[in-house]
């Protein structure tokens, strides 16, 4: 495992790009938070309640291991297919590395505007998502924009499982 540079971070750790076995992941570091430890370890078996799904919709888990460096505060490790760092979040609000086309070319407020067909795609995308998971009675509890991620060949994937049951 060669880890790349961060991605992100967020309450329960950190991401990093990653090379595994020749090929680019996502690699979450799931921190000891010393405020709320029972927190943390729910998130991280959370995460894992999905590592023996296999779905186009779903952030596929490759590995994990509850093993972390003396130095490092760190519960374990999470090891996913990397998707980018596109989020639904970045198209609808504007914001990170790619959004979506603006409805003029002029000074404006900002808002971009998603053609009625790629919303409906992105839509079916999620559904399909939310049906695969629901049929291995997972429940997402922290669906948002910011969670669904945008691949280069423009699907939506479901990720960041750290609150699901």
């Amino acid at each position: 495992l060669c880890l790349l540079h961060p991605l992100g971070s967020g309450g329960f750790g950190s991401v990093y790009k990653a090379i595994y076995h020749g090929s680019t992941v996502a690699v979450k570091q799931v921190k000891k938070c010393s405020k709320n430890r029972l927190a943390s370890r729910q998130s991280f078996w959370a995460e894992l309640n999905v590592m023996h799904l296999d779905h186009n919709n779903v952030v596929r888990i490759v590995a994990a291991s509850t093993f972390a460096p003396v130095n490092q505060d760190s519960l374990g490790t999470i090891i996913m297919e990397y998707v980018g760092n596109r989020t639904l979040h970045h198209v609808i609000y504007g914001t990170g590395n790619m959004t979506a086309k603006s409805k003029d070319d002029g000074p404006g407020d900002g808002h971009v505007c998603l053609s009625t067909t790629q919303a409906l795609g992105y839509a079916c995308d999620i559904m399909a998502g939310l049906v695969f998971l629901h049929s291995h009675l997972i429940v997402h509890l922290d669906l948002k924009p910011a969670n669904i991620f945008i691949t280069e060949q423009n699907v939506c994937k479901i990720g960041d499982f750290g609150c699901s049951q």
